[in-house]
């Protein structure tokens, strides 16, 4: 006759087998999550930036199938439940989709975008930040202010924000 231990053993071999150990685990995270979170509490104001990139990361969750790390996202940062419009999403991000790259997120296509084509100075990109300069520890200086290191910062390259990038390609 088996054990305790035993049974919990083969009980969590065989959950794990069928990937429902892991969809159980982060369901309870996500409920316990929704139990613990203060509603009464008011969130700030989701800034454009932030909705975007937040919607990036959901679409690159739910295609995934992380579906209650997808909810734990949206109730968190007060992200609409409706999904933003793809259409929306490539025109805010000054983006051109090659019809080949549509069924994958958007977040593939510039990850790729990124890897595949260097920029001017050593295959390196120069990038700016948006956030406000209070909330960014490591800010980015103005071309030629000196950093913490004493060194100078390094002038922007890559695309204007004029032009749009174009994703292409196969993903995955």
């Amino acid at each position: 006759m088996a054990t305790i231990t035993e049974l919990k053993a083969a009980l969590k071999e065989t959950l794990e087998a069928r990937g429902v150990l892991g969809q159980l685990k982060a369901r309870i995270r996500a409920e316990v999550f929704n139990a613990l979170d203060d509603q009464s509490e008011a969130r700030p104001a989701l800034s454009h930036e932030n909705l975007l990139i937040n919607e990036l990361i959901r679409e690159y969750l739910e295609f995934n199938k992380y579906r209650y790390t997808a909810s734990v996202l949206i109730s968190e940062s007060g992200q609409p439940e409706v999904p933003l419009d793809r259409q929306f999403m490539t025109n805010e991000l000054n983006v051109v989709e090659d019809p080949s790259c549509r069924s994958v997120p958007l977040l593939y296509g510039l990850l790729s975008h990124f890897l595949s084509s260097g920029g001017e100075k050593g295959g390196k990109r120069f990038l700016r930040s948006s956030a406000p300069a209070a909330s960014r520890e490591n800010a980015v200086r103005p071309t030629g202010e000196v950093s913490r290191a004493g060194m100078p910062e390094a002038a922007p390259v890559g695309n204007s924000s004029t032009e749009a990038v174009i994703l292409q390609g196969r993903y995955r």
